[in-house]
């Protein structure tokens, strides 16, 4: 298996780029997320990779953070979900607002994926919803991410909001400002404020 390349960035098309590794152009196909994380041609570049060898050849995926890659796994590991029906999904959604798609059931926005049907969206809930960790969404303590002080002039929900954005990846500054964002959060709890949050970022 090819855990990643790393190499110079020799094409970047729709869909697929080119990774010139010591005189070898690989081809790998990526996600419109992954494309959007790329340098400039000619620069470095490091992709984690997945090889699918089938009947009709080899083919590699690639993701430019782990977590994307990670989450790609989970997914293939879905009947009826295949690479290229992974990828379609990770072109839409960040992980951060994928994860939380999957853990409040909301089929409808996965959904909206091309070529995944309400049906297929439905299975990675019920598939993916307990195979993803939920203090990684919500509960998570200010000494893992944010210090109270950063956060002192929010809410108690508030603030769990915020060290839960950036536990999933979000900047804290985008984070503060997303949760600063929802209106009346000092009455709602840090499930309601959060999602409003993640709605601000998407």
């Amino acid at each position: 298996m090819i855990g990643y390349l790393r190499g110079e960035l020799a094409e970047n098309r729709l869909g697929q780029i080119v990774i010139d590794v010591s005189g070898v152009g690989y081809e790998v196909t990526v996600s419109e997320k992954t494309r959007e994380n790329l340098p400039d041609i000619g620069n470095p570049v490091k992709i984690f990779t997945y090889m699918s060898v089938r009947e009709d050849g080899v083919s590699l995926f690639g993701f430019a953070r782990k977590d994307e890659q990670d989450m790609f796994y989970k997914l293939i590991s879905v009947s009826g979900v295949g690479p290229k029906g992974a990828l379609a999904i990770l072109s839409v959604f960040e992980v951060p607002d994928l994860k939380y798609a999957i853990l409040s059931e909301d089929a409808a926005k996965i959904a909206k994926a091309p070529t995944i049907g309400k049906k297929t969206a439905e299975r990675i809930i019920i598939d993916l919803k307990d195979k993803i960790d939920r203090s990684e969404i919500l509960g998570v303590s200010p000494s893992d991410s944010a210090s109270t002080s950063d956060s002192a002039k929010l809410a108690p929900a508030a603030e769990d909001a915020v060290d839960a954005l950036i536990a999933l990846g979000y900047d804290k500054n985008a984070s503060k400002k997303a949760v600063m964002s929802v209106e009346g959060s000092e009455e709602l709890d840090t499930s309601a404020i959060l999602k409003q949050a993640l709605q601000f970022l998407f």
